[in-house]
Protein backbone atom coordinates (compact mmCIF):
# COMPACT_ATOMS: atom_id res chain seq x y z
CA UNK A 1 0.00 0.00 0.00
CA UNK A 2 1.38 3.49 -1.02
CA UNK A 3 0.76 5.78 1.66
CA UNK A 4 0.83 9.60 -0.05
CA UNK A 5 2.46 12.59 1.77
CA UNK A 6 0.54 14.55 4.34
CA UNK A 7 0.51 18.36 2.99
CA UNK A 8 2.78 19.62 6.16
CA UNK A 9 5.42 16.43 4.94
CA UNK A 10 5.50 17.98 1.46
CA UNK A 11 5.62 21.87 2.53
CA UNK A 12 8.41 20.88 5.07
CA UNK A 13 10.46 18.68 2.12
CA UNK A 14 10.04 21.87 -0.20
CA UNK A 15 11.10 24.43 2.16
CA UNK A 16 13.97 22.76 2.97
CA UNK A 17 14.55 23.04 -0.43
CA UNK A 18 14.37 26.47 -0.37
CA UNK A 19 16.54 26.63 2.46
CA UNK A 20 19.37 25.33 0.67
CA UNK A 21 19.15 27.64 -2.08
CA UNK A 22 18.86 30.40 0.15
CA UNK A 23 21.56 29.76 1.90
CA UNK A 24 24.20 28.99 -1.36
CA UNK A 25 22.46 32.47 -2.22
CA UNK A 26 23.20 34.25 0.78
CA UNK A 27 25.36 32.24 2.94
CA UNK A 28 25.48 35.15 5.55
CA UNK A 29 22.88 37.00 5.96
CA UNK A 30 23.21 40.02 7.86
CA UNK A 31 20.99 42.25 9.62
CA UNK A 32 20.58 45.03 8.10
CA UNK A 33 19.86 47.81 10.96
CA UNK A 34 23.28 49.46 12.10
CA UNK A 35 23.97 48.83 15.91
CA UNK A 36 26.36 47.77 18.62
CA UNK A 37 24.42 46.24 21.75
CA UNK A 38 21.20 44.74 21.96
CA UNK A 39 20.17 48.22 23.57
CA UNK A 40 20.73 49.53 20.19
CA UNK A 41 18.99 47.04 17.98
CA UNK A 42 16.47 47.50 20.14
CA UNK A 43 16.12 51.20 19.86
CA UNK A 44 17.23 50.94 15.89
CA UNK A 45 13.85 48.08 15.73
CA UNK A 46 11.32 49.96 17.23
CA UNK A 47 12.00 52.88 14.77
CA UNK A 48 11.67 50.49 11.74
CA UNK A 49 8.60 50.28 11.90
CA UNK A 50 6.63 51.25 8.31
CA UNK A 51 10.22 52.79 7.80
CA UNK A 52 13.17 51.58 5.58
CA UNK A 53 16.61 50.07 7.38
CA UNK A 54 18.08 52.58 5.66
CA UNK A 55 16.83 55.33 6.64
CA UNK A 56 16.94 54.35 10.43
CA UNK A 57 20.62 54.33 10.01
CA UNK A 58 20.57 57.62 8.82
CA UNK A 59 18.88 58.50 12.47
CA UNK A 60 20.38 56.23 14.99
CA UNK A 61 23.90 57.84 15.46
CA UNK A 62 22.89 61.71 16.52
CA UNK A 63 20.15 59.36 18.50
CA UNK A 64 23.04 57.09 20.08
CA UNK A 65 24.89 60.19 20.70
CA UNK A 66 22.16 62.14 22.64
CA UNK A 67 20.96 59.22 24.79
CA UNK A 68 23.50 56.41 25.32
CA UNK A 69 21.87 54.30 27.18
CA UNK A 70 18.39 53.22 28.49
CA UNK A 71 18.54 55.41 31.77
CA UNK A 72 19.31 58.49 29.80
CA UNK A 73 16.81 57.97 26.85
CA UNK A 74 13.79 57.33 30.15
CA UNK A 75 14.61 60.83 31.09
CA UNK A 76 14.55 62.53 27.55
CA UNK A 77 12.30 65.23 26.88
CA UNK A 78 9.57 63.70 23.78
CA UNK A 79 10.06 67.18 21.84
CA UNK A 80 13.52 66.10 21.49
CA UNK A 81 13.22 62.84 20.88
CA UNK A 82 10.56 63.15 18.17
CA UNK A 83 12.54 66.06 16.46
CA UNK A 84 15.39 63.00 16.10
CA UNK A 85 13.25 60.79 14.72
CA UNK A 86 11.11 62.50 13.00
CA UNK A 87 12.27 61.35 9.41
CA UNK A 88 11.55 57.71 10.05
CA UNK A 89 7.83 58.51 10.26
CA UNK A 90 4.60 58.09 12.96
CA UNK A 91 7.60 60.09 14.87
CA UNK A 92 5.04 60.78 18.02
CA UNK A 93 4.32 57.16 18.51
CA UNK A 94 7.84 55.87 18.17
CA UNK A 95 9.05 58.48 20.95
CA UNK A 96 6.27 57.74 23.30
CA UNK A 97 7.98 53.99 22.94
CA UNK A 98 11.31 54.56 22.69
CA UNK A 99 11.10 57.01 26.23
CA UNK A 100 9.09 54.45 27.78
CA UNK A 101 10.96 51.83 27.22
CA UNK A 102 14.53 53.21 28.48
CA UNK A 103 12.33 53.78 31.34
CA UNK A 104 11.11 49.67 31.80
CA UNK A 105 14.49 48.27 30.90
CA UNK A 106 16.25 50.76 33.62
CA UNK A 107 13.73 50.41 36.20
CA UNK A 108 12.89 46.64 35.79
CA UNK A 109 15.78 45.22 34.10
CA UNK A 110 18.60 47.25 35.65
CA UNK A 111 19.43 48.69 32.09
CA UNK A 112 19.72 45.43 30.47
CA UNK A 113 17.84 44.58 27.69
CA UNK A 114 16.40 41.11 28.65
CA UNK A 115 16.61 38.03 27.07
CA UNK A 116 13.31 35.96 27.29
CA UNK A 117 10.40 36.38 24.89
CA UNK A 118 8.12 36.92 28.11
CA UNK A 119 9.81 39.73 28.92
CA UNK A 120 10.57 41.44 26.13
CA UNK A 121 6.90 41.84 24.93
CA UNK A 122 6.18 43.60 28.32
CA UNK A 123 8.30 46.58 26.76
CA UNK A 124 6.70 49.57 25.19
CA UNK A 125 6.53 49.44 21.95
CA UNK A 126 7.64 45.66 21.33
CA UNK A 127 5.51 42.74 19.95
CA UNK A 128 6.36 39.43 18.67
CA UNK A 129 8.31 40.31 15.68
CA UNK A 130 10.70 43.00 17.89
CA UNK A 131 11.38 40.09 20.07
CA UNK A 132 12.21 37.73 17.43
CA UNK A 133 14.49 40.09 15.89
CA UNK A 134 16.31 40.96 19.67
CA UNK A 135 16.31 36.98 20.36
CA UNK A 136 17.44 36.29 17.44
CA UNK A 137 20.31 38.63 16.65
CA UNK A 138 21.51 39.70 20.05
CA UNK A 139 21.14 36.80 21.57
CA UNK A 140 21.48 33.89 19.26
CA UNK A 141 18.58 32.06 20.37
CA UNK A 142 16.57 30.51 17.61
CA UNK A 143 13.75 32.75 16.55
CA UNK A 144 11.22 33.56 13.28
CA UNK A 145 10.86 37.34 12.09
CA UNK A 146 7.71 37.35 10.82
CA UNK A 147 8.04 40.76 9.14
CA UNK A 148 5.69 41.60 5.63
CA UNK A 149 8.43 40.34 3.73
CA UNK A 150 8.55 37.18 4.98
CA UNK A 151 4.57 37.13 5.58
CA UNK A 152 4.36 37.85 1.39
CA UNK A 153 7.11 35.26 1.00
CA UNK A 154 6.25 32.34 3.25
CA UNK A 155 2.00 32.93 1.71
CA UNK A 156 3.35 33.01 -2.41
CA UNK A 157 5.62 29.77 -1.43
CA UNK A 158 2.73 28.10 -0.07
CA UNK A 159 4.33 28.00 3.50
CA UNK A 160 1.50 29.22 5.41
CA UNK A 161 -2.35 29.82 4.43
CA UNK A 162 -2.16 32.98 6.83
CA UNK A 163 -1.66 37.10 7.00
CA UNK A 164 -1.67 37.11 11.03
CA UNK A 165 2.02 37.35 11.88
CA UNK A 166 1.76 34.82 14.76
CA UNK A 167 0.29 32.01 12.90
CA UNK A 168 2.63 32.13 10.23
CA UNK A 169 5.19 31.90 12.66
CA UNK A 170 4.12 29.13 14.15
CA UNK A 171 3.51 27.60 10.68
CA UNK A 172 7.35 27.90 10.06
CA UNK A 173 8.37 26.64 13.35
CA UNK A 174 6.60 23.60 12.59
CA UNK A 175 8.04 23.00 9.18
CA UNK A 176 11.55 23.61 10.17
CA UNK A 177 14.29 22.24 12.92
CA UNK A 178 14.76 25.25 15.57
CA UNK A 179 18.33 25.05 14.85
CA UNK A 180 17.51 26.66 11.53
CA UNK A 181 14.73 29.39 12.66
CA UNK A 182 16.70 32.30 12.87
CA UNK A 183 19.10 32.30 9.56
CA UNK A 184 16.21 31.01 6.97
CA UNK A 185 13.77 33.59 8.31
CA UNK A 186 16.54 36.28 8.06
CA UNK A 187 17.14 35.11 4.49
CA UNK A 188 13.47 34.44 3.87
CA UNK A 189 13.02 38.42 4.89
CA UNK A 190 15.87 39.63 2.72
CA UNK A 191 14.84 37.69 -0.70
CA UNK A 192 11.00 39.45 0.17
CA UNK A 193 13.11 42.83 0.28
CA UNK A 194 15.36 42.38 -2.71
CA UNK A 195 13.32 40.13 -5.02
CA UNK A 196 10.29 38.65 -4.29
CA UNK A 197 8.97 42.52 -4.22
CA UNK A 198 5.32 42.90 -3.14
CA UNK A 199 4.02 45.09 -6.42
CA UNK A 200 7.13 43.57 -8.92
CA UNK A 201 8.72 40.53 -7.71
CA UNK A 202 11.90 39.83 -9.80
CA UNK A 203 10.65 36.18 -11.00
CA UNK A 204 12.75 35.91 -13.50
CA UNK A 205 16.06 36.10 -11.62
CA UNK A 206 14.50 34.26 -8.14
CA UNK A 207 16.57 31.69 -7.37
CA UNK A 208 13.47 29.28 -5.78
CA UNK A 209 11.24 29.83 -8.82
CA UNK A 210 10.84 26.01 -9.59
CA UNK A 211 9.97 26.00 -5.86
CA UNK A 212 7.46 28.26 -6.09
CA UNK A 213 3.46 27.55 -6.43
CA UNK A 214 2.15 30.99 -6.03
CA UNK A 215 -0.39 31.15 -9.37
CA UNK A 216 0.84 34.83 -10.47
CA UNK A 217 5.04 34.26 -10.12
CA UNK A 218 6.09 35.27 -13.93
CA UNK A 219 3.26 37.44 -14.58
CA UNK A 220 4.20 40.60 -13.83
Amino acid sequence: MITKASPSSDRRTRLQEIAKTLQRTMPSPKMELDHRSPWELLVATILSAQCTDQRVNQVTPSLFRRYRQPAELATAHLSEVEELIRSTGFFKNKAKHLVDCGKAVTERFGEQVPHTMEELITLPGVGRKTANVILGTAFSQPSIVVDTHVKRVAKRLGLTRSDNPDLVEQDLQQLLQKSQWTAVSQRLLLHGRYVCLARKPQCATCPVYRHCPWKEKGLQ
